[in-house]
């Protein structure tokens, strides 16, 4: 069986060629209402994302993600491996609530809020309409050859986009291994810190790569966000859609012409200018329908919106929209399943703020030492523990000592009986609990060792105590 003309597009990507080669996307430069909010948005989210680690919150910093030493700081919360938990159910939040997005309104977190769009369309796009000039030019400037002119643009271009993406590298790097750390690197001399300078030129050389090269198949290879929509959306889902219903109506879509009433012909009102098509920064034809490729980036509304608006056409003709609402004229409805993910986060967004409350700043773990039974002295028994303290706040404890709770006894630290640890920093050691024999009532007793801090307890922790099952 033959295949449809108009199916064809669903056998490739708009990157491709029929060869099976890359071929690069030269989008038209868009302007209109959408990218002029978008513009406002990506310069507020770059400030964010920019300022992110180098903002501290009573010492923290805002956001880090230290995978090395596993410290992470969200939103100024600082997370040590002990909280890992928590960290989990932090990306577990985000990810419903993407999804929950996604379900409703498409894949618009691509078009808005994505870094990678961000970035590349905001930021080198710009500087290279600025440098290379729009569509047309560029297309031809590429199939030009290497003469003065070329030379000079293709260098400038890349030479900043090079400026650019080593500073997108040392952001990087200070989400990574914290801010402190990267001035710190700064002010000894990268001579100190080679492991680190290759780190930061790794990312650098990735980051151009990306920006110079790669692009827009990071959307549409890469990123695995894009295959979601298949499973996410539905015919109630509101995306960047093409009204087919008005476009084609009876006879299709056709070139226009000033001199004939559309309305009485049965043309579509597109008139078929591939503008969308040109416009778009990941070569597709918006027109096919939903497509793995679209990022939901608004260019092709503002594009045929303009187009519209010059041939004297109700604006609207590609818009935000559900395909319920083009083909059956219905309106948004927050379904069953929407509700179902609207419950699911914010039962988790509730654990996860309860979790957060209840969290404490000094976490304190006493375990008895792996192999080593009780030990009689005199009439005592002593147990030996390995302790581990974690100070999660930016104040140094100086004058760190135990207590027993819930049962007379004595405590020794092995080495000092007071110690310190430092902010952010991490204690452990040795000690050993004392008991009188015939204060113990069973040969496992729970006991409970309050932490100080000079006078002022900072936590209250739990362990075993063994001893002999009977006294004589």
């Amino acid at each position: 069986m033959s295949k449809l003309p108009d199916e064809a597009f669903r056998d490739t990507i708009g990157t491709i060629d029929e060869a099976g080669n890359r071929k690069f996307i030269f989008p038209k430069k868009p302007s209109g209402k959408f990218y002029d909010y978008r513009k406002w948005v990506s310069y507020f989210l770059l400030l964010v994302l920019v300022a992110n680690p180098f903002v501290k919150i009573h010492g923290h910093q805002f956001m880090m993600f230290n995978v090395l030493e596993r410290r992470f700081n969200i939103f100024g919360f600082p997370f040590w491996p002990q909280d890992f938990y928590l960290f989990v159910l932090f990306m577990i939040v985000g990810v419903v609530f993407v999804i929950l997005f996604t379900v409703i309104f498409g894949r618009i977190f691509c078009g808005w809020i994505c870094p990678q769009t961000i970035f590349l369309e905001m930021v080198f796009r710009r500087i290279e309409y600025w440098i290379e000039g729009d569509r047309g030019a560029q297309i031809r400037l590429a199939k030009q050859e290497w003469n003065a002119e070329k030379i000079r643009k293709k260098g400038i271009k890349w030479f900043i986009f090079l400026i650019i993406s080593f500073f997108i590298a040392n952001v990087f790097l200070a989400y990574l291994i914290s801010s402190d750390e990267l001035f710190k690197m700064i002010t000894d001399g990268p001579e100190t810190h080679i492991s680190t300078l290759i780190s930061l030129l790794i990312f650098t050389g990735v980051f151009y790569f990306i920006f110079v090269w790669f692009r827009e198949q990071v959307c549409i290879i890469a990123c695995p966000y894009g295959r979601l929509q298949g499973v996410l959306l539905d015919n109630k889902s509101i995306n960047v859609a093409y009204d087919f219903v008005r476009g084609e109506k009876e006879i299709g879509r056709a070139k226009f012409n000033k001199q004939e009433d559309r309305a009485t012909t049965g043309k579509g009102d597109c008139i078929d200018c591939h503008l969308c098509v040109h416009v778009c920064p990941t070569g597709i034809d918006i027109r096919n329908g939903t497509q793995l490729e679209c990022i939901n980036c608004t260019a092709c509304i503002d594009e045929c919106d303009t187009i519209m608006k010059s041939v004297g056409l109700p604006n609207g003709l590609i818009r935000y929209a559900s395909e319920d609402e083009i083909e059956n004229k219905t309106k948004f409805k927050f379904t069953s399943r929407m509700k179902g993910y609207t419950a699911v986060l914010f039962i988790l967004v509730g654990i996860l703020t309860g979790l957060l409350f209840i969290r404490n700043e000094v976490e304190t773990t006493i375990f008895r030492l792996p192999g080593q039974l009780f030990e009689h002295k005199g009439e005592d028994i002593s147990n030996i523990y390995t302790f581990k303290i974690i100070n999660k706040t930016n104040t140094d404890f100086n004058d760190i000592h135990f207590k027993l709770r819930n049962i007379k006894g004595v405590i020794n630290v092995v080495g000092q009986q007071e110690f310190k640890v430092k902010a952010q920093g991490m204690a452990e050691g040795t000690l050993f609990v004392q008991i009188h024999q015939y204060l113990l009532e069973n040969d496992r007793t729970k006991l409970k060792i309050e932490v100080y801090n000079e006078n002022k307890k900072i936590e209250t922790t739990t362990t075993n105590f063994l001893s002999p099952r009977s006294f004589d």
